[in-house]
């Protein structure tokens, strides 16, 4: 497919399979199918619709939604209209919203409940340039200003029965280097940045994967990630591209569930979501009989593996026993995933190698990648024939990579690189030098163009004594280490050593606590009781065992509460915002160095 837009890709796509089905949404009764060719009629009643509005290209439409179906068609219409998507993640606030709509001088707005529209709706006389708010579940307004999908979607049928030639003129005037897309950064520090993403930045994340030849339009995929997010967005310009069907359901309560009904062949996720199920897995297994046959299976599992990822044979006792432990333990897990699964992609935060080793133990294939909202999300990927834990993969085709020999960031230069940042030039040079972007990444790439990230730049710890320490490593080594952490934040810069504040993963240490009698006691107590602070003790042995002198944890403490969205203490990719954790509990982490 040649392409020049991504609805230049849609129409292709519809052309080429019409009758197959594209998207699975759950309903009462289960999933049920949405062909291509069903696909593509509420998207042109709704690119017909903003037509009839008077949207012009380059028009700014921004999505306030959780993934849902409705997300998917609302940008492909809007798209088709020649109008650029600006996301907004369902969990922002009102004044979120409000610079968003503003900054971006969006014109109309998708939003997903009632509630959302009369929050949008309050800020309008704030936004002059807002005209229309759209509710996917509810009823228009009165003043004519809120309207339901589906008012939206007989408008625009009616507009094309006027003139039905007019929704392929509006995308002949799209091109590649057209905008497509406004994300703005979520931020663990300062003001968001909207990150221009044109129609080729999307086309490419699809030819690119494409040709790495690792899916096919037999694949099935579960997309539960956020649409607001450039991960989840790259999935449907690789689903266009590739023609897989995609289930569609961003209840992340429904995920397990979900899992087993559809049965997909592949999922992305996030590394939390690999967290809670290791420790859940942990966890559950016990101290008794069971718990000692998972850990004895996953001690078979980790030794078969590794001789596997080294090329080695796997002596005929090892195998037997492996395939025991299949029986007996490893089965049951890849069940939980439906049992079709052929591989998770783990991308938006760095996953600690000590959990991709426990899933592919198991049999389960974790395929680690790296991207930015300014790479229009993936453009480093590890694939199922060349595959090395602890790194992100090989480049994406296309892709160029450099290391700065003065600090180690990783600078990527192509397709999939950002237009700019949306009216900050002086920001957009100072990231952009030659067509590459500087990442704030360090990593360093081994002699097979694999990529190991290090840390971000601006997250190294630099201790009094002048020695570079890197948080995320120890992070995801403790969280690896215990299923009772769930986020865990490493301190000391311009300090005189390094310290920690962890919070309970609250499934797993409800589950210890029923089993200790402990059932109805408030987590803030729990996360002060001894034995609380006995059963995370030694994974921080563990994890300091691995460290040099200057890296070791010296002080730790739980905190009362587990760190949220809400509270503004994570992205809405579940990254910790170190400045605002640390300025909170600023007294906790004084009191470690005496201040």
């Amino acid at each position: 497919m040649n392409a020049r837009s991504i609805p230049d890709l849609l129409l292709q796509r519809v052309a080429a399979m019409p009758e197959r089905t594209a998207f699975l949404r759950p309903g009462p009764a289960g999933f049920t199918g949405v062909s291509w060719s069903e696909a593509l009629g509420p998207a042109r009643a709704i690119a017909s619709g903003l037509r009839s509005f008077g949207m012009a290209p380059g028009d700014r439409a921004a999505i306030l939604s959780n993934t849902r179906l409705d997300w998917i068609l609302g940008d492909l219409g809007l798209l088709c209209a020649g109008g650029v998507t600006t996301t907004i993640y369902p969990s922002s606030t009102a004044e979120e919203c409000r610079f968003i709509l503003e900054d971006s001088g969006a014109r109309f707005a998708f939003v997903e409940t009632e509630a959302q529209a009369a929050m949008v709706g309050s800020l309008r006389a704030r936004l002059p340039s807002l005209e229309k708010v759209i509710v996917f579940d509810g009823k228009g307004g009165g003043d004519g200003g809120t309207l339901s999908l589906p008012d939206l979607e007989a408008r625009g049928q009616a507009a094309d029965r006027d003139d039905p030639a007019a929704f392929e003129r509006r995308i002949g005037e799209l091109g590649p280097a057209s905008l497509a897309t406004l994300i703005y950064t979520s931020g663990t520090t300062g003001r968001p940045k909207g990150v221009e993403l044109t129609h080729d930045c999307w086309l490419y994340e699809g030819e690119a994967v494409a040709a790495l030849g690792i899916l096919s339009e037999d694949d099935l995929q579960y997309l539960w990630l956020p649409l607001s997010h450039s991960f989840g967005k790259t999935l449907e310009a690789i689903q266009l591209r590739v023609g897989f069907p995609t289930a569609v359901d961003g209840r992340v309560d429904k995920l397990v569930d979900n899992l087993g009904a559809v049965r997909p062949t592949f999922v992305c996720a996030v590394p939390r979501i690999f967290e809670k199920v290791h420790n859940k897995i942990v966890t559950s297994a016990g101290d008794g009989l069971r718990g000692e046959v998972a850990r004895r299976a996953f001690q078979i599992g980790r030794r078969a593996a590794a001789l596997r990822r080294e090329g080695r044979s796997v002596p005929l006792p090892l195998r037997a026993a492996r395939m025991a432990a299949d029986r007996l333990v490893f089965e049951k897990i890849r069940g939980l995933f439906g049992g079709r699964l052929r591989f998770f992609v783990s991308g938006s935060a760095p996953l600690a190698r000590e959990l991709a080793e426990f899933f592919d133990a198991a049999g389960i294939t974790i395929l680690e990648g790296y991207g930015l909202t300014e790479t229009s999300a993936a453009i480093f990927i590890n694939t199922p024939d060349r595959l090395k834990l602890g790194t992100v993969g090989r480049p994406l085709p296309g892709t160029e990579v450099r290391i700065a020999p003065e600090d180690g960031e990783i600078l990527v230069r192509g397709r999939a690189v950002m237009r700019g940042y949306h009216g900050l030039p002086e920001e957009t040079a100072a990231s952009l030098s030659d067509g590459f972007l500087r990442t704030g990444d360090i990593g360093e790439l081994d002699a097979e163009g694999f990529l190991r990230i290090t840390d971000r730049k601006k997250d190294l710890i630099k201790t009094s004594g002048g020695k570079y320490v890197a948080p995320q490593l120890l992070e995801g080594k403790l969280k690896a280490a215990c299923p009772w952490i769930e986020h865990a934040l490493v301190h000391g810069n311009n300090r005189g050593f390094v310290s920690a504040l962890v919070t309970l993963d609250e499934e797993a240490i409800r589950r210890w606590a029923s089993g200790q009698g402990l059932s109805d006691v408030p987590i803030a107590t729990l996360a002060t009781d001894e034995r609380v602070r006995a059963l995370i003790e030694p994974a921080f042995r563990e994890v300091n065992g691995e460290m040099p002198n200057y890296a070791v944890i010296k002080k730790w403490a739980v905190l009362p509460r587990g760190l949220t969205i809400e509270a503004g203490e994570l992205t809405p990719s579940l990254k910790v915002k170190r400045k605002i954790v640390e300025q909170e509990y600023k007294a906790t982490l004084d009191a470690f160095y005496g201040a």
